[in-house]
């Protein structure tokens, strides 16, 4: 059976002849995602919805042009979905080093260990407003965009802006202090 026919048979709702255009490019398409991605897993998981969402679209597919094209083209996209939903749901641990970083490049290093530093972050955190503590997380943990965490807490971008800058200096002189408390 050419493709031509298994597309016309998937189309009217043929399970064996999606099972057979899955059994034909399955290889395909997991190769695709497997290059570009580190886990295996995420792969599987990918392949299986590429398969998916062609299935409940195949109505849109026109039965006179190749289908691997297509089903590449879905693959791209899930990957690029698979990509921002990452960003999106970054690791608390991931926005926690991010925001130690900004806070290291801010940090005199002349003035004690960065590690050091870091204990008390946690602390210097809790001291801080609940709309800047908000706007840190945001910015942080969501990895939002200063616009987005304006819509958010309902303040233009340049006063969130302002709001994150005066947060990470109030930071900056509460890990100063409780350094120099040690001291």
């Amino acid at each position: 059976m050419n493709e031509k026919e298994l597309i016309l048979k998937i189309k009217k709702g043929d399970r064996e002849a999606f099972s057979l255009l899955v059994k034909n490019h399955q290889k395909a398409v997991y190769g695709y995602l497997r290059a570009r991605l580190f886990q295996a897993t995420d792969a599987d998981d990918l392949t299986q919805e590429v398969f998916l969402r062609f299935y409940t679209q195949s109505s849109k597919f026109d039965s006179d042009n190749d289908v691997l094209p297509w089903l590449i083209g879905i693959a791209r996209n899930l990957l690029r979905e698979h990509v921002r939903k990452a960003k999106r749901t970054k690791d608390r641990e991931v926005a926690w080093t991010q925001l130690c970083l900004e806070l290291d490049a801010c940090y005199p290093q002349a003035e004690g260990p960065l590690d050091e530093a870091m204990t008390h972050l946690p602390e210097c955190m809790s001291s801080l407003g609940q709309s800047a503590k908000k706007a840190i997380d945001l910015k942080y943990t969501g990895s939002m965009a200063l616009s987005e965490i304006g819509d958010r807490l309902k303040r233009s971008e340049g006063a969130i802006k302002l709001l994150i800058f005066r947060a990470r200096r109030a930071l900056k002189s509460c890990l100063e202090g409780k350094i120099s408390d040690e001291s």
